[in-house]
């Protein structure tokens, strides 16, 4: 298999050296897409060798980022290994994530987070991660424990023939029900994680804000789901 790593950045100009520094050992071919930074992240980025840089001249969302940087991907590979650039997952993981894939089935594999517990972890990713859960069940997508888990393994080109509308976070739960009405199945496998205190950790997510967004994708995913239904009876 081929695989290369795709790192979505948004200001993460404090940590995303770090982070690109613990891939490095995988031995995979890096692809960073900056999403339209306003910190230190560019100047940073630009002392990093070995690694294909993508700029968005302005913030389009992480699902957008992730679609740039899959397209890449796609030119020499065909798995993309997806890594939050915030620092939460321990790259070791990957071999995990990988090792799934080497069944020989074109699935898409979620890293399904342990140990969410502790004062670090904010009460809206343990909620996010039932409610996110619950429904994309009810869109038609498959039953999963971890639906907003960003550590990833993607097969290419299948993932971007998928036609996914959402460009933000509602990106990865989307992706997951519309896998399942194309036949893609999708896997969890056990992975660590690291919530960094409060006031270090950076976090884009806006509680009411996001949520507005993942229910108007929810809602347009479950309209598509009765249309589908009714028309095929």
């Amino acid at each position: 298999m081929r695989a290369a790593i795709v790192m979505p950045v948004y200001n993460h100009g404090p940590q995303i050296a770090a982070v690109i520094a613990a891939a490095r050992p995988l031995g995979l071919p890096m692809i960073v897409v900056d999403d339209g930074s306003t910190d230190s992240t560019p100047s940073v980025l630009q002392h990093q060798e070995g690694v294909t840089l993508l700029h968005h001249v302005e913030n389009q969302g992480k699902g957008a980022a992730l679609l740039t940087g899959f397209a890449e991907a796609a030119r020499t590979c065909d798995w993309a290994l997806t890594i939050d650039a915030d620092g939460q997952h321990d790259p070791a993981d990957a071999l995990t994530l990988l090792a799934a894939a080497e069944r020989g089935e074109r699935t898409i594999v979620v890293g399904n987070r342990q140990g969410m517990v502790g004062d670090h972890v904010p009460w809206t990713s343990r909620f996010g991660r039932g409610f996110s859960n619950f429904w994309v069940r009810v869109s038609g997508g498959p039953r999963i424990s971890d639906s907003q888990s960003g550590y990833r393994l993607y097969p290419l080109p299948e993932t971007l023939q998928l036609g996914v509308v959402a460009r933000r976070y509602q990106f990865e739960v989307e992706v997951l029900v519309r896998a399942k009405r194309a036949g893609i199945a999708t896997v969890e496998v056990p992975v660590s994680v690291v919530y960094q205190p409060k006031g270090v950790r950076v976090s884009h997510f806006r509680p009411w804000r996001d949520f507005l967004r993942n229910s108007s994708t929810f809602s347009r995913l479950i309209f598509s789901r009765i249309f589908r239904l009714g028309s095929n009876k």
